[in-house]
């Protein structure tokens, strides 16, 4: 994958910056245009952000605006291949690569210690990531933890557990009577993926040009067994995910002990049930040993610049800001989010959701990092796959077919 016309792209927006003659400028200022997803930020954050950076950059004007997710991959494909696309863009953690085939992105490589990359969650960076070269910085995480009803627990007498096996023993011991020990939904397949790479496997791995599904192997059958043993310690059906039905309703109704899911699904259930206000706590999902918490898939989104953008130099302005320490911790506060940087995880310590979320991140992981992978979702074997696992069917061959399914999906087109 060749960017070698960034250099021209870049000397050209600076050029244009010195005379006063780009087309976006105002008054002398240079305009750059910011895509931000819908809900990924409040209007006062964007607010004071706009106005706290063009204080602190008095060339730029900054022009913010308000993305739907709905059809936005066809929205973001055609401004990167356009000659006047946004300068900036926020994009799903796992689009990144589907973008930077497009030979569309600026490779921000260079910059990536100035970014403070050393430090990024690694679940959050690696996406961003492809061939070596990094396209997407991370803006902010969110994953998974468990949330558990305080007063079952106390009644049980189980304290958060801290490894697998005092999970199991735990949910066991809360497994009793109306009560479930847990409500874990046959077909969660981001859990199952945590539990996979606790394992040391994953869902596909790359071996020069080509991808193969990686279900059957030692390793993600042995987390596909934990994901088995766990299940049972309740009644979530075996063929159907956390939306059907709402797995937050299902635990509104009162006889749940606990659940996986992220933290502000903690709200929905108190909504639905005021009943269990202040009676919902929260804890990362264990690992194999206390010594770190269990790997969990690292959602959030990136920020990219296109490469077809003529004001790299004021896009870049705009990532360093928003990437940086002041606005992340800002915008962790603001949406309970995870910061970027594994060393910001203590500036939500005052929420005990956002709390719990930050110290799993620092185990957090990504889906293989493949422009092809939104196909394989489209399809989605893993979850067929884990059905099979939890009605009795040979776990091997179960696998065996999921990953015929994952290998055309992710080859097409090579």
């Amino acid at each position: 994958m060749s960017h070698r016309p960034v250099a021209v792209v870049l000397a050209l927006g600076l050029a244009l910056a010195a005379c006063g003659t780009d087309a976006g400028d105002a008054g002398g200022k240079q305009e750059i245009t910011v895509w931000l997803m819908r809900d990924s930020t409040t209007e006062d954050f964007a607010s004071r952000f706009e106005t706290e950076f063009e204080r602190d950059h008095p060339d730029l004007d900054l022009d913010l605006q308000v993305q739907e997710w709905n059809g936005i991959t066809q929205k973001v494909t055609s401004a990167l291949a356009s000659t006047d696309p946004p300068d900036v863009i926020e994009v799903g953690n796992t689009q990144v690569a589907q973008y930077a085939a497009s030979d569309g992105v600026a490779d921000l490589s260079a910059k990536k210690a100035e970014l403070g990359g050393d430090d990024w969650i690694p679940g959050l960076a690696e996406p961003g990531a492809v061939d070596g070269k990094q396209f997407g910085v991370p803006w902010y995480a969110a994953n998974r933890v468990v949330v558990y009803r305080k007063d079952l627990f106390e009644a049980a007498g189980v304290t958060p557990p801290r490894t697998r096996d005092e999970w199991l023993a735990a949910t066991d011991r809360l497994d009793e009577g109306d009560v479930q020990g847990i409500y874990l939904p046959g077909q969660n397949w981001y859990v199952l993926s945590g539990f996979v790479w606790d394992e040391g496997g994953d869902l596909a791995r790359k071996s020069g040009d080509r991808w193969a599904g990686s279900l059957n192997t030692p390793e993600a059958l042995a987390g596909a067994d934990f994901y088995r043993r766990l299940q049972a310690l309740g009644d979530g059906p075996k063929d159907s995910d956390e939306a059907k039905p709402q797995q937050t309703d299902v635990v509104a109704a009162g006889q749940v002990a606990q659940f996986i899911a992220v933290p502000g699904a903690a709200k929905l259930v108190e909504k639905a049930n005021p009943a269990l206000a202040g009676k919902l706590g929260f804890f990362p999902i264990p690992g194999k040993t206390a010594d770190e918490p269990g790997a969990v898939f690292t959602g959030g989104s990136d920020l990219i610049i296109p490469l077809a953008s003529p004001r790299q130099e004021g896009a870049y302005e705009v990532v360093k800001a928003l990437a940086g320490e002041k606005w992340q911790v800002e915008l962790a506060k603001a949406m309970n989010y995870v910061p970027n940087r594994t060393s910001l995880a203590s500036a939500v310590g005052d929420d005990p959701g956002a709390a719990a979320m930050a110290a799993g991140a620092v185990n957090g992981r990504a889906t293989p990092n493949s422009p092809n992978w939104a196909a394989v979702e489209a399809r989605n074997p893993i979850k067929e796959f884990l059905t099979e696992v939890l009605t009795g069917a040979d776990p091997a061959t179960a696998a065996a077919e999921a990953d015929q399914v994952i290998t055309q999906a992710l080859n097409s087109g090579t």
